[in-house]
């Protein structure tokens, strides 16, 4: 009750001020007045100045925050941490795909097929076609680069 007389009071002081201002032709300083002047009222009838009245004074709902505030202040410090540990999280999961792509089953056997390159490329000089009429040298010259 005492909330909402204060809204109240404070609410009558802004229109007041609000009608000063509009009698000195301020018009529009007035209107911004009066519109702010009008808040407290409202918020003292939506009820939510008895909710935030009543949130202040419950030492349940204020152990809740402290719980909140644990929580927030656990979940920095890991992070914090985390990222002291070494890298970016790209990182350290581009880490965790190589070990698993390198990870081999034990007593297996060796891959039939080597990395893909050969270890010392030969330099080929290239050759010009020798007619026109030679359209599949260029396709011929790839495909034996690649061994096909």
């Amino acid at each position: 009750m005492l909330a909402e007389t204060i809204c109240a009071a404070v609410s009558a002081a802004g229109l007041g001020i609000a009608a000063v201002t509009a009698y000195r032709k301020r018009f529009l300083a007035a209107t911004r007045i009066a519109a702010y002047s009008l808040v407290p009222i409202g918020l003292a009838l939506t009820g939510i100045v008895d909710w935030v009245a009543g949130i202040a004074f419950e030492p349940s709902i204020w152990a809740g925050f402290g719980l909140l505030a644990l929580a927030w202040v656990l979940f920095t410090t890991t992070r914090a941490v985390e990222r002291r540990s070494g890298g970016t999280r790209k990182e350290r999961r581009a880490a965790a795909r190589a070990a698993r792509a390198d990870a081999v089953a034990p007593g297996a056997s060796a891959p039939s097929l080597g990395a893909g390159t050969p270890a010392a490329p030969k330099a080929k000089p290239r050759r010009q076609p020798a007619s026109s009429g030679d359209d599949f040298s260029d396709i011929e010259a790839i495909l034996k680069k690649h061994g096909i």
